[in-house]
């Protein structure tokens, strides 16, 4: 393999142009090569950000291009799984946007072939590459505000576009698989547990949820948060323990929704506080996965990992009865 991982992007998406494209050609070890996109005008961004990339007509051309070491697909939800099979049978490492699967026994299929084919396949939660959560991780196991008891959350945001694909139920949409997974993953890895017991309300609108409340019983402690897509953008996570509190103000979007900062108080009273507003979580992200691909550090979100998210969003979907509720 060469020094530099060189990636090729599956479609133009927004999130690829905005956010991962950009923190490929960030990220230290780690070279923007290839996009394929039927669409010539949607390629100008990745061109200026990359001169020299190569813009291929089909997905199916990119995996087959032998300048490409690893992909990154952020394709619509419902794809994923689909073309993670396919670069892996091209002998690519592949980065997938979130929700790699739609249900988590499709999770199983990509554990198969990551295992056969020896390749790097993972699930693109950019937040447990961010030392915010690893901090927050760190302070839960020294026990900086004691036992914990509750940790509470919420992601929202008011999309009501119709063509939106979050809005589309043929494509995996809806709240729950796009933000909701964010207060799921971030709580399972900054305490090491998993969910037992869930009650949920969820709302739809079109076969899409667009609003859910969730309360769940880990080991020891509990969680509740609520997500939704009609509602002015928000996001926040508390760890409320016996003798203190841990908060987030941008536990997910860091840098872009605000301030990015780590506040906690233990048992002395003391506030404490770190800011985080010089971190690219993205490109952390596809550093640590160049990582993983060179044998030289683990991955922070391997496909068990992602296994088990996916678990409590199936189980979220399972709590709701025929109403939604």
């Amino acid at each position: 393999m060469q020094d530099s991982l060189r990636w090729g992007i599956l479609g133009a998406a927004k999130i690829a142009r905005t956010d991962v494209g950009p923190a490929i050609h960030a990220a230290r070890g780690a070279t923007l090569a290839a996009l394929a996109t039927t669409r010539p005008e949607a390629a100008a961004p990745f061109a200026a950000l990359a001169p020299g990339l190569r813009v291929h007509d089909s997905y199916g051309a990119l995996l087959a291009d032998p300048q490409v070491d690893a992909v990154y697909i952020p394709l619509p939800n419902h794809l994923h799984v689909d073309w993670t099979l396919r670069a892996i049978d091209a002998g690519k490492h592949v980065l997938c946007e979130k929700p790699i699967a739609l249900e988590a026994a499709q999770i199983d299929r990509l554990i198969a072939a990551r295992d056969a084919s020896g390749l790097t396949v993972a699930e693109a939660f950019m937040v447990t590459h961010h030392p915010q959560w690893a901090l927050v991780r760190d302070l839960l196991a020294e026990g900086a505000i004691g036992t914990l008891r509750h940790v509470e959350g919420c992601f929202t945001y008011n999309n009501t576009d119709p063509a939106n694909i979050r809005n589309s139920a043929e494509m995996g949409g809806g709240g729950l698989r796009d933000i909701g997974v964010y207060p799921c993953v971030t709580t399972r890895f900054a305490t090491g547990a998993e969910p037992g017991r869930l009650r949920a309300d969820v709302r739809f609108e079109g076969g899409v949820d667009t609003f859910a409340r969730v309360w769940a019983d880990f080991p020891g402690f509990t969680m509740s948060f609520y997500c939704g897509m009609r509602q002015v953008r928000h996001q926040h996570m508390l760890f409320h323990g016996s003798d203190g509190v841990i908060d987030l103000s941008a536990p997910f979007n860091a840098r872009v929704y605000g301030d990015t900062r780590v506040a906690w108080t233990g048992a002395d009273g003391v506030r404490h506080m770190r800011r985080f507003n010089d971190i690219d979580q993205y490109a952390m992200m596809i550093e640590t996965f160049g990582a993983a691909v060179r044998g030289a550090a683990a991955f922070n979100c391997p496909l068990e990992f992602s296994r088990g998210n996916q678990a409590m969003i199936d189980a979220v979907f399972a709590a709701a009865d025929g109403t939604g509720h």
